[in-house]
């Protein structure tokens, strides 16, 4: 499985040692149809714009950002390269969720 910068594993669901009440979760899925892209890189990106981090989707499509709370940008950039911004709101004790549809 496809990891980036040191992130954990992409996966469907939270690890046991993640303490929702102390955290922000950002969380996704990217699909072609119905189907999971694996291997596409999820940016996010802060309220002016600017890089905070990256990670690559795992083979069920998923990616996962530990944000501080407020606004933020997922930009997805797949194979065959197609480019989709979502915005989404980070809160302590929550995770967000996203399906970005390319």
């Amino acid at each position: 499985m496809t990891q980036g910068c040191a992130a954990p594993a992409q996966t469907a669901h939270l690890p046991a040692t993640v303490d929702l009440a102390r955290e922000a979760v950002i969380q996704g899925t990217v699909v072609r149809g119905d189907v999971p892209v694996a291997g596409a890189y999820a940016r996010l990106l802060d309220s002016t714009g600017e890089f905070t981090g990256e990670v690559v989707t795992s083979d069920e499509g998923i990616f996962r950002f530990f944000a501080a709370p407020g606004d933020w940008t997922i930009r997805v950039l797949a194979p065959g390269g197609v480019s989709i911004d979502s915005s989404i709101t980070a809160a302590i004790g929550e995770v967000a969720a996203v399906e970005v549809a390319i």
